[in-house]
């Protein structure tokens, strides 16, 4: 384990109930990180996506990914302390080629899988992938920008 959930707060503004990664257990700054987050039955998305069948939603798989991108291009950056860290947030730009290939539902874990695919000044552009139990169950390439709160 590289950074617990509390050591993730310290980077990205995220909270619950949408802070949507637990843990990264894998970064080399510049080029990849690996993180997961359990998906629990007790989460509010469950409410409504859908009741009596429960679905982890598309959009908050690719949120994730975003957000372990996001924690990808704060550690990748050279010299930054923890306080230009916080006066500073990820904005996306784009998401592409965004597919899903497998429903996810309460008990799996969303193993994210991140490779920066370019990346000029405060630019990122992301190949990201997530799978649970080896099995890619979405993927997308994502564009995000670091910019001043």
């Amino acid at each position: 384990m590289l950074y617990n959930v509390v050591d993730i707060q310290n980077i990205l503004p995220h909270r619950y109930p949408f802070l949507l990664v637990d843990r990264i257990t894998a970064l080399t700054p510049g080029e990849y990180i690996e993180g997961f987050k359990n998906v629990s039955i007790s989460e509010p998305i469950f409410q409504g996506h859908f009741p009596d069948h429960p679905i982890y939603p598309g959009v908050m798989i690719l949120e994730g990914m975003a957000q372990a991108g996001g924690v990808l291009a704060f550690k990748s950056m050279d010299g930054i302390s923890q306080e230009e860290i916080a006066n500073k947030v990820v904005y996306f730009m784009s998401i592409d080629k965004a597919k899903f290939r497998v429903p996810v539902t309460p008990g799996d874990q969303l193993v994210y899988k991140i490779k920066v695919m370019r990346q000029k000044g405060p630019v990122w552009q992301l190949e990201a992938k997530a799978y649970v139990d080896d099995k890619v169950v979405a993927q997308a390439e994502l564009k995000a920008m670091i910019v001043d709160k």
